[in-house]
């Protein structure tokens, strides 16, 4: 073979690696970190970046994306010296490819180790009970805190979680202890109250019957009334005879004379009626004995009460 021809070849295999290794593709969302000579010379961006071979070097390949570190429970002691074990979930985005990767060393591990000291210095200021039902509080200072203390590592802390607050087992018993006995006092309130509320409720319909009845009754008294008004105006309007107010009155006298009253006050107007029954007996006198004849009289006593 030529040796012209083998240079040729040989010098276009060593600009391909060449190109090969100058050539750098950087993703979406993720930053490369680019040291000429050992020292930091610029942040390569997504994109396609060329570099020189044996003088530049990729130091380190950082995602931009949010992250999420879930850090182990950790001890942490509360005002009221009870001790609890606390774990943190913390949301956070790098900014700053140089400082995350010149600002730290291992940043995850010291941002794990600055969440854990922050938490017990919080906590530690707070009682069981605050603790327990303070955890809005808790992440929104826990956050304000890592987040300016992470700054000058190019870290942007977005939220801080506290997963799990795990007290210790006397206190979980005291506390389970605590809620079955609200639990059961709330059980007994609504009881009261329910059967409060249906004795009411008996006690309204029964009013409500009550007063039905009442009003029934008052109805049917005054139709009542109304019908006998209704029926004495027709009588008037008829124009009765004597014969049939002498018959009214005697049926009234029977009606009397059949009652369980011991003192009878009869008005003077109805020994009118006396030769009436006289004449009524003697029919039916005559009607039962024809042959003999019986003279029937027939006494009115009048008694006028003086009292």
């Amino acid at each position: 073979m030529h040796p012209a021809l083998i240079a040729f070849i040989v010098i276009v295999g060593v600009a391909i690696i060449y190109l090969a290794v100058a050539i750098k593709i950087v993703k979406h969302a993720h930053a490369y970190t680019l040291e000429r000579l050992g020292k930091y010379h610029r942040t390569l961006e997504s994109g396609i970046h060329i570099i020189i071979p044996f003088v530049d070097r990729i130091s380190n390949k950082i995602s931009l994306k949010e992250q999420v570190a879930d850090f182990p429970p950790q001890p942490v002691i509360t005002k009221d010296n009870v001790t609890m074990h606390i774990d943190t979930v913390v949301y956070y985005r790098v900014t700053d490819p140089k400082l995350y990767t010149y600002g730290v060393e291992h940043p995850c591990s010291a941002l794990e180790n600055l969440t854990a000291t922050t938490l017990r210095n919080i906590v530690g200021d707070l009682e069981l009970d605050e603790t327990l039902t303070s955890r809005d509080t808790v992440n929104a200072q826990l956050c304000i805190i890592l987040d300016q203390a992470t700054d000058p590592w190019g870290i942007k802390v977005n939220r801080v979680e506290l997963k799990n607050i795990l007290p210790p087992k006397d206190i979980q018993e005291a506390m389970e202890k605590q809620m079955r006995a609200e639990r059961e006092r709330r059980e007994a309130i609504l009881k009261a109250e329910g059967e409060k509320r249906s004795s009411i409720l008996v006690a309204e319909g029964e009013k409500a019957s009550a007063i039905l009845r009442a009003e029934a009754k008052k109805e049917a008294l005054i139709a009542e009334a109304e019908g006998q008004a209704t029926a004495i105006k027709m009588i008037i309007e008829a124009h009765p005879d004597q014969a049939y107010v002498t018959l009214q009155s005697f049926e009234a006298l029977k009606a009397l004379a059949k009652g369980q009253a011991t003192k009878i006050v009869v008005p003077t107007d109805i020994a009118n009626l006396s030769g009436l029954v006289t004449t009524m007996s003697e029919i039916n006198n005559m009607s039962e004995t024809p042959v003999k004849k019986t003279t029937t009289v027939t006494k009115t006593i009048v008694k006028k009460d003086n009292d």
